[in-house]
C-alpha cells in the first residue's frame, strides 16, 4: 500500500492569495515527505479559482527543489489540451530535475469551459487523448517521433530530452473509457478512481464498476492495480468536522459548476450554485473520512478491506482549508492513524499489492 497526498490548490479565502496557496502546498508536501508518503500529486485546472495549478508539471518541478525523496505526480495531465511534443519535453525535464521522481497521471478532461478556451472540443476528447498519447509514448520511450493523425501531423523528430525512468515513468489513468484503457494499460497504466464528496459507498461501487470495465477491455488475465482518492480530515470536535465538511461542499459545488460551459463569475472567482438536491452538511461529513483518529482509522481499514487498493491518495487541504488545520490533520494522520491501521492490518507496505514485484515501501 502506497499513500499519496493530493493537492487541488483551490483559492477561496487564503489570506496570502495565490502565493499563500503555493506556500501552503509546499508545507504540506514537505510534511507528507517527513511522514513517509510515497508521492505528492498536483491537479490541473485553468482560468478559475477552482485551482491555481494550471501546470502540474511546473508545480512538480518547484516541489522537486524543496524535497528529496517523495515522488511528484500529475493528477492529472489533461492530454487534449496540449501539443504532445511540448508536453513530452516537459515531462522528461521534470523527471530529470527530480532525479527520476515523476509519476505520470493522465486523463481526458471534462470541463467544456477549459476546452473552449484552448480551441478544442470536449466531444472529441477521447480521440484527441489517444493521439496525444501515441506521440508521447514514442517520444518518451523511444526518443523519436513520426506521426500522422487527425489532430497531429509530426515529421520525423529526434528528442534530446528523455526521462530518467525508462521506458516510462509510473503511469496512472483517470478514465474508465474502454478505448483509453485498451491503449494505456499495455504501457503500464493503472486506473485512478475518485468520486469526490460522494464518499465511501459510491467509491466502492466505482471500483467494482472499474473491475467490470477492466474485463470488458480484455484484461481479465492480469490483476488490476487500482489507485483510489478520498477526502481525509483528522479532528476532535463535531464543530471542526462540520467546518471541514463545509470546505468539501465548496469543492463539490465548484466541480459541479465547471461541468457547464457557462459560468458565473465575480472577478476571477466562480459563483458556484448549490448542488441539485444538495444534502445537509452532515451528509458530506459522513460520506467522507472526517473525524477523530480512531474513527478515521476504522473507516480506512474498512475501505482497505473492501476496495483492496494498491494506492490510497489522500486529499487533506480541500476547499483552501487553513494551513494550520490541514497540517495538524496530516501530522496526526501520520502519528496516530497509521499506527492504528498497522496494528489491525499489519505492515502497510504489504497491503494491497497482488504481485511482489510491485511492492514499494510506503
Amino acid at each position: 500500500m502506497k499513500f499519496g497526498l493530493f493537492s487541488l490548490m483551490s483559492l477561496r479565502d487564503n489570506p496570502g492569495g495565490i502565493r499563500g496557496v503555493l506556500s501552503d502546498t509546499r508545507r504540506m508536501v514537505r510534511l507528507a515527505e517527513e511522514i513517509g508518503f510515497d508521492a505528492a500529486w498536483f491537479a490541473e485546472h485553468h482560468f478559475t479559482n477552482n485551482s491555481v495549478s494550471a501546470s502540474p508539471l511546473a508545480v512538480a518541478a518547484n516541489m522537486a527543489a524543496v524535497t528529496s525523496r517523495i515522488r511528484l505526480g500529475s493528477a492529472v495531465l489533461v492530454l487534449p489540451l496540449y501539443h504532445p511534443l511540448r508536453l513530452a519535453q516537459e515531462i522528461a525535464y521534470v523527471d530529470q530535475v527530480s532525479d527520476g521522481r515523476l509519476v505520470l497521471g493522465v486523463g481526458t478532461g471534462y470541463q467544456p469551459f477549459e476546452f473552449a478556451r484552448y480551441g478544442t472540443g470536449v466531444e472529441t476528447r477521447t480521440e484527441h487523448f489517444i493521439e496525444c498519447w501515441d506521440v508521447l509514448e514514442q517520444a518518451l520511450a523511444h526518443g523519436h517521433v513520426e506521426y500522422e493523425g487527425s489532430f497531429f501531423s509530426i515529421p520525423s523528430t529526434n528528442l534530446m530530452m528523455r526521462p530518467v525512468q525508462q521506458p516510462l515513468p509510473d503511469l496512472y489513468v483517470a478514465s474508465s473509457n474502454l478505448d483509453v484503457l485498451r491503449r494505456l494499460v499495455p504501457a503500464g497504466g493503472k486506473p485512478f478512481v475518485q468520486v469526490g464528496w460522494l464518499g465511501s459507498k459510491v467509491l466502492a461501487k466505482k471500483v467494482a464498476d472499474m473491475h467490470e470495465v477492466w474485463g470488458k477491455a480484455g484484461f481479465s488475465h492480469r490483476p488490476m492495480h487500482v489507485a483510489v482518492q478520498q477526502y481525509v480530515h483528522v479532528c476532535d470536535t463535531a464543530v471542526e468536522a462540520l467546518e471541514a465538511a463545509e470546505r468539501a461542499r465548496f469543492v463539490a459545488r465548484m466541480i459541479d459548476a465547471l461541468r457547464s460551459p457557462h459560468l458565473a463569475f465575480e472577478g476571477y472567482k466562480v459563483q458556484a450554485p448549490l448542488l441539485k438536491d444538495e444534502p445537509p452538511l452532515e451528509v458530506f461529513r459522513d460520506n467522507l473520512v472526517i473525524g477523530h483518529p480512531h474513527y478515521v482509522a476504522e473507516r480506512l481499514i474498512e475501505e482497505f478491506r473492501t476496495l483492496k487498493p494498491d494506492y490510497y491518495n489522500c486529499f487533506f487541504q480541500f476547499g483552501d482549508m487553513p494551513i494550520a488545520r490541514a497540517q495538524r490533520s496530516l501530522a496526526r494522520f501520520g502519528s496516530e492513524v497509521l499506527p492504528l491501521i498497522e496494528k489491525e492490518l499489519g505492515p502497510l507496505n504489504q497491503l494491497g499489492a497482488t504481485e511482489p514485484a510491485l511492492l514499494r515501501a510506503s
